[in-house]
């Protein structure tokens, strides 16, 4: 009787196990969704339909009124800002490619004075909120007479932060120093190693730093905003403000926008999330 008690119990358990686990993801898929399918309704209606306020979830009158996104597309210059968001994330991102896998090179393979107050330096400035250090920041790019230019938050972003360095370090670690001995013996030097050796094996670190990078510049409102006040200088993250007046915000406008900005990273991250899931992987197992 014992015997059956028990097993009845354990056949009970994953079956419970396996409904909290649905439930959880559920519930965590409603808390990412509801508010898109918010915006994507909200960016159909029209303003009297917005404004009566009715529901956020309401269904539009018109699921083929596409007149905000045209709004949103030509007000707010959105193709300008489009290419000033790459131009941006191209030199960024390849900076600190280049700088974050030369940093990390040089913490694994070398040993020089101050390596350990090095690595703790690089800690304690992830620990400092960078609000603190706004102002002088601020003196420092307008004295380059880099304010108001695409070169701003160009130069703000190219600070390789620790992240990246130990994305890199830790594919770095998995490379045999062998294969350096081995090209040291052949009468290369270290940047040739590097740039011919360990650089092309860092692929999936570089993938995933690309990505987490590139989202992460791809939706930053505060330094645009700051460094470039320009309206010809706008990047989609700023384009979108121009629709928030003193008097209230063309919320079905905004709501536009949002999706044509929501649009590129979405498609991005289905076509590419292997990468991301790869390199931690990867990382964590190295």
């Amino acid at each position: 009787m014992t015997v059956n008690v028990t097993a009845a119990a354990r056949r009970r358990r994953p079956g419970i196990a396996t409904a909290l686990t649905y439930l959880l993801l559920s519930a965590a898929s409603l808390v990412v969704l509801v508010p898109l399918v918010v915006v994507f309704l909200t960016s159909l209606k029209t303003s009297d339909e917005v404004a009566d306020g009715k529901g956020a979830l309401d269904l539009p009158h018109d699921w083929l009124n596409f007149s905000n996104y045209r709004t949103a597309f030509s007000d707010g210059h959105m193709l300008t800002a489009f290419g000033n968001t790459a131009f941006i994330l191209l030199f960024s991102i390849t900076g600190t490619v280049v700088i974050g896998s030369m940093t990390a090179y040089a913490i694994d393979r070398f040993d020089f004075r101050f390596k350990k107050p090095v690595m703790a330096l690089f800690l304690i400035a992830t620990l400092v909120p960078g609000v603190t250090t706004q102002v002088a920041t601020f003196q420092v790019v307008n004295s380059f007479g880099l304010f108001d230019t695409r070169w701003a938050p160009i130069l703000l972003y190219m600070g390789t932060d620790i992240v990246s360095i130990y994305i890199f370090l830790q594919f770095i670690r998995g490379i045999p120093v062998s294969v350096d001995e081995a090209a040291r013996l052949d009468g290369a030097n270290a940047f040739t190693i590097y740039r011919r050796i360990i650089l092309p094996m860092l692929k999936p670190a570089i993938a995933t730093v690309v990505i987490i990078k590139g989202i992460t510049m791809y939706n930053d409102f505060y330094i645009p905003f700051l460094y470039m006040p320009s309206e010809e200088l706008g990047t989609i993250s700023t384009a979108l403000f121009r629709f928030k007046g003193p008097f209230g915000a063309h919320w079905e406008t905004i709501s536009a926008g949002a999706v044509l900005v929501i649009l590129p990273t979405l498609l991005i991250f289905l076509f590419l999330q292997r990468f991301i899931y790869n390199g931690f992987a990867q990382g964590s197992g190295k």
